[in-house]
């Protein structure tokens, strides 16, 4: 097995004329431990995607707390999502927070029977919910508590923060034409929910050729998650054969060190 190994990595470094692979040694560039392999990064042209990390999902009195789902998992995968921007930060890679939010009006929820509006009107979208501070509040509408996100994870300027109104994080957004500006090719991928808005957007940016390594410990799912097998292993295994490569915070944060 050993040989083997040391084989491919002398046709490797053989085929790029160096006496190692070429990614082990260019500036900027570092590699990930993730499955099915490992993933050689270009940290000038990789970003950090945070998915709908906000009190509407992720914190006591928001709207899936309020509707009696149980966001102890998203509560869990805080840690790790904020080390892992701050391990970005520190590598200076471009930090994207996506939230979920609706104008007042609801006008960008679509048609009354359409299936977005009618799939949050059973959360109570638009409704009157007064934040756990007491300050007036709208369930999952832009610029309320509900829509704010969750106190551990604050944005800090020159990161980019966007609204969405579907749960793929480039419907109807400038996310495609934002990342493309930045000559971004790789998305590190962190957030909630696993099935539902991170594995949508995966979907929607392997679509746009975009690179996606979904951080597993980053990230969580209530629905299925008393099952025996959850809907968030179910979306992982769906998106590492297809979609995405699967790593965790820690093989994350420790390539950037090393890189």
């Amino acid at each position: 097995m050993h040989s083997r190994r040391h084989a491919t990595a002398m046709m490797l470094a053989a085929a790029s004329g160096a006496s190692a692979p070429a990614f082990a040694r260019e500036p900027g560039r570092v590699t990930i431990p993730a499955r099915p392999e490992g993933v050689s990064l270009d940290l000038r042209r990789t970003a950090l995607l945070v998915v709908d990390m906000q009190n509407s999902f992720g914190a006591p009195g928001g709207m899936f707390d309020r509707a009696g789902i149980d966001i102890h998992g998203i509560r869990a995968v805080i840690p790790a999502v904020r080390s892992a921007i701050a391990a970005a930060r520190r590598a200076r890679l471009p930090i994207v927070f996506l939230k979920m939010g609706f104008r007042p009006d609801l006008s960008d929820a679509g048609p009354a029977n359409g299936p977005n509006l009618l799939k949050h009107a059973l959360m109570r979208v638009g409704q009157a919910a007064p934040a756990p501070d007491g300050r007036p509040n709208r369930i999952l509408v832009r610029d309320t508590w509900d829509t704010e996100l969750i106190s551990e994870l604050r944005s800090e300027p020159g990161d980019v923060v966007l609204y969405k109104t579907r749960f793929s994080g480039f419907f109807g957004t400038e996310l495609h034409d934002l990342l493309k500006r930045r000559g971004v090719d790789t998305l590190i991928v962190t957030g909630c929910t696993t099935s539902i808005c991170v594995e949508s957007t995966v979907r929607d940016a392997m679509f746009r050729d975009y690179r996606c390594v979904v951080l597993e410990d980053c990230t969580a799912e209530p629905i299925g998650a008393k099952e025996t097998r959850t809907n968030h292993e179910a979306s992982m295994l769906a998106m590492q054969v297809l979609f995405a490569w699967i790593g965790n915070s820690q093989a994350f944060e420790k390539a950037l060190a090393d890189g």
